[in-house]
Formats: C-alpha cells, sequence, structure tokens
C-alpha cells in the first residue's frame, strides 16, 4: 500500500510540478538522487544524469529571468505549453516503472492532465498580473510558484500521501471555478482590447481639428 501512494504521490506529483516549473522540478530531482537524498525509479534515474541536471539548471536559469518580465512570461508560457504538460506526462508514467500498456497509458493521460491543470493555472493568473502596471505582482507570483514546486518535491519524496491529496484538491478546484476564471480572463481581454480601441477612436476624433478635411461638396459651395 505504501509503495502505491509513494509511486502515486511520485507521480501525480512531479506531474503537477513540472505543469508550474519544469526546468526545477528535473534540476531538483536529479540533484537530489545524485546527493543520494531520495531513491528514484529507474525509469526516472535519467535525471541524476550531469548533462541533464546541467541542462536543466540553464534553462530554469533563463526561466527565473523570463518569468518575472511581463508580458514576457505570458509568451514563455504559451510556448511552454507544448513542453510542461507532455514532460509532465511522461514523468507521471515512468513513475510507475514497466507496467503494462493500459495502465502506462492511464498514467499519460492523468499525468498530462494534471501538468496542464497546473501550466493553465499559471498562464491565467499572469495573464491577469499583466493587466496591472506595475512588475512586482510578477516578481512575487513567479518567486511564490518556484516555492511551491521545491515544496511539492519535497511532499513527494516524505509525505506523498499529503501531495497525493492537495494535487487531488487542486485538479476540484480547477474544475470547480474554471468557469469563472474563464470569465475573468475575458473581461481582462475585452478591457485591454477597449482601451486600444478608446485611443484609436480618440485618434480619429481629433483628426478634423486640424483643419478638416475638404470634400467635393465643400469646394463646390466655395465655388
Amino acid at each position: 500500500m505504501n509503495d502505491t501512494i509513494g509511486a502515486l504521490g511520485l507521480a501525480l506529483g512531479s506531474a503537477f510540478t513540472a505543469g508550474i516549473n519544469l526546468y526545477a522540478t528535473v534540476a531538483a530531482l536529479g540533484l537530489a538522487a545524485q546527493a543520494g537524498a531520495i531513491q528514484l525509479p529507474p525509469e526516472l534515474q535519467v535525471l541524476a544524469h550531469p548533462a541533464v541536471i546541467a541542462i536543466a539548471l540553464a534553462l530554469y536559469v533563463v526561466e527565473f529571468f523570463a518569468d518575472k518580465t511581463p508580458y514576457l512570461d505570458s509568451a514563455w508560457d504559451a510556448v511552454h505549453t507544448f513542453i510542461r504538460v507532455p514532460a509532465g506526462a511522461i514523468l507521471a508514467a515512468r513513475a510507475f516503472g514497466p507496467v503494462s500498456p493500459p495502465l502506462e497509458f492511464a498514467a499519460v493521460l492523468a499525468g498530462g492532465s494534471v501538468a496542464l491543470a497546473a501550466h493553465a493555472t499559471k498562464a491565467s493568473t499572469r495573464l491577469a498580473l499583466n493587466a496591472s502596471p506595475e512588475p512586482f505582482s510578477n516578481w512575487i507570483a513567479s518567486v511564490a510558484e518556484d516555492v511551491l514546486a521545491l515544496i511539492g518535491i519535497w511532499l513527494i519524496f516524505n509525505h506523498p500521501g499529503v501531495m497525493l491529496a492537495l494535487v487531488a484538491a487542486f485538479v476540484l478546484a480547477v474544475a470547480w471555478m474554471a468557469p469563472t476564471v474563464w470569465r475573468g480572463l475575458a473581461r481582462v481581454f475585452r478591457r485591454v482590447r477597449g482601451r486600444g480601441n478608446g485611443d484609436h477612436g480618440a485618434a480619429e476624433s481629433r483628426a478634423p481639428e486640424g483643419g478638416g478635411e475638404v470634400t467635393l461638396g465643400s469646394v463646390q459651395r466655395g465655388g
């Protein structure tokens, strides 16, 4: 029973943290395994390879700065929709070790879904924060996400049952709040678009004040 909970905690927990910060997850798992602090399944031992750790750390440094720049963070998240979600699915599938194809496929679906929920929450939160003019909220959110990912990895190996419960509660909360979040994002987009249209409309309304437009009717009346 404990082995099953541990495998589930590693599978879904790593998928969750990968959806938030993939490179921090890979680097932390690899460094901890290399230091002997944790025992990864044979299928995930590749994370402890020095080359994998070095690349993960380098990409984490890039993400550390990109993630704190308004609008650049959203562009970064958009690109990583195609990286974090598949990586979360792969981590979940490999966490169980050699299993039957149906169980492996189920792990891929579950891990990908959890990673997608975490990634979508992160990305939508950043879009909402980008509506504010100051950059501090982005910095605070970025640091909080990094800390959350590291705490999640610690929970995976020390309290996998707690991690499983937290992931389950998170997925349920996302499913329940998704319509509200979508409506909120729609309002943000409308407000941003309205500002752009308002500026354009103001420029058009100011155009006639510069001397007016010469029309055929005015030429005829002037003649």
